[in-house]
């Protein structure tokens, strides 16, 4: 699937505002509950994939008889999320860009894992993001341009235990050759001045959180 993009959609905080992020050639795929949202408001998923433990069987059956391709599997005797199993069939594919929808909720564990699925792509080579209402999320190792979009604030944050070589340009709170370490809060609530900047590093794995309130 080089060159198309792939949206996962997954069993944390959905709303009408995820409709917007999806694209007519998008690759679609459901994650446990996620698969039932896109069946809900249109949508037919490419795969659906999970153990499905958060829906009803009437859902279920609605789910399987509704995607493309379905895969499920026990909730007990099985060592991944339905998140990452979503997610590491969409590497497999090897597109161009992957954005997790619905990775953010209520359980900060799972949210957490969610960030931490984007170390992985990053890795591989593979552009990812998660997007929620109010945020978008990346994870970068080399130098990026950032565009502002519609978000307030821009917060860098280590994913490795150090991020060295940091260099901002067009952020009203400037950074040069700048180091982060883990447990560092330098780098919250920065903003850009235009309608894009730079970040500039050397090693490490940087997260990107631009926000709005």
């Amino acid at each position: 699937m080089n060159g198309k993009r792939i949206i996962i959609v997954t069993g944390g905080t959905l709303g009408d505002w995820a409709l917007g992020d999806i694209h007519e050639d998008d690759v679609l795929v459901g994650s446990d509950r996620g698969a039932l949202y896109l069946i809900q408001h249109g949508y037919t998923p490419h795969i659906s994939l999970g153990d499905f433990d958060s829906v009803t069987d009437e859902e279920l059956s609605r789910i399987r008889s509704s995607s493309l391709t379905f895969i499920d599997c026990d909730p007990v005797f099985k060592d991944l999320t339905d998140t990452e199993m979503a997610f590491n069939w969409a590497l497999d594919q090897q597109p161009d860009h992957i954005v997790l929808l619905g990775a953010l909720g209520t359980r900060f564990d799972h949210s957490l894992a969610n960030v931490h699925l984007l170390r992985k792509g990053t890795e591989q080579g593979v552009s990812c993001s998660i997007v929620d209402a109010n945020n978008q999320i990346i994870v970068i190792n080399q130098s990026t341009r950032i565009l502002r979009g519609s978000y307030t604030h821009i917060s860098l944050l280590p994913l490795s235990l150090e991020v060295t070589g940091i260099t901002l340009h067009g952020f009203q709170y400037p950074l040069q050759q700048a180091t982060l370490q883990i447990g560092q809060s330098l780098g919250i609530s920065n903003v850009l001045k235009e309608s894009e900047g730079l970040i500039e590093l050397q090693t490490g794995l940087l997260l990107v959180i631009q926000s709005k309130d």
